[in-house]
């Protein structure tokens, strides 16, 4: 017996959520439509809310509302210091620190030939014409130190070496292999405050 046309729609909709398989999201489907009716509508609701209405920053990138997110907009942010991170929840984790204060660029992943991820997709173009606004004068890289976070950091130091751009890279208070969205706080500050220049 098959599940109606709906129902199998659904349970395909929902696989293309991180690390959910085909039991995982049949399970899920079942348990919206059996017991959680009022709770998949609202999902649904947040769902289509969210695509109307977010976008990405024209300046760094970020999940936001405007054209200008309020972190870009905000006249009390350094405008010499750009952090370079992979995604919105490290961008959330460096904040949590309260050690920054600069502004952000956020590459929306990294570098990863073997998933198809090259330059284009994490908006290298983008951050290279922030890096060069005239405004700032260090970049500091905050990917994952993972294989492809440095391979990332490595790339985008290059490019902006290139162009005269001083660089550095957060310093390893971070765990080898950590990514920043799971580091405690006291670390991530630690790093950030301990970061050093690309030679």
């Amino acid at each position: 017996m098959k599940n109606p046309p709906a129902l199998e729609q659904l349970i395909d909709s929902l696989r293309c959520l991180p690390g959910v398989g085909p039991k995982s999201a049949q399970r899920m489907a079942y348990y919206l439509l059996q017991r959680d009716r009022k709770g998949a509508s609202g999902l649904a609701t947040a769902l289509d809310q969210a695509l109307q209405v977010v976008d990405h920053c024209q300046l760094c990138n970020t999940f936001s509302e405007q054209a200008i997110c309020p972190l870009c907009a905000s006249e009390q942010r350094d405008s010499d210091l750009l952090c370079v991170v992979e995604m919105p929840t490290d961008l959330l984790m460096l904040e949590n620190t309260r050690a920054y204060t600069g502004m952000y660029f956020v590459l929306m992943g990294r570098l990863s030939p073997l998933d198809g991820v090259g330059p284009k997709e994490i908006h290298l173009d983008k951050l290279l014409k922030r890096a060069q606004d005239g405004l700032v004068q260090e970049v500091i890289l905050a990917t994952n130190y993972t294989v492809e976070g440095d391979a990332t950091a490595h790339y985008i130091s290059e490019l902006l070496k290139a162009r005269g751009i001083k660089t550095s890279r957060i310093a390893r208070g971070m765990p080898m292999g950590g990514e920043i969205e799971y580091v405690d706080s006291g670390t991530l500050a630690q790093a950030m405050m301990e970061r050093r220049s690309i030679a």
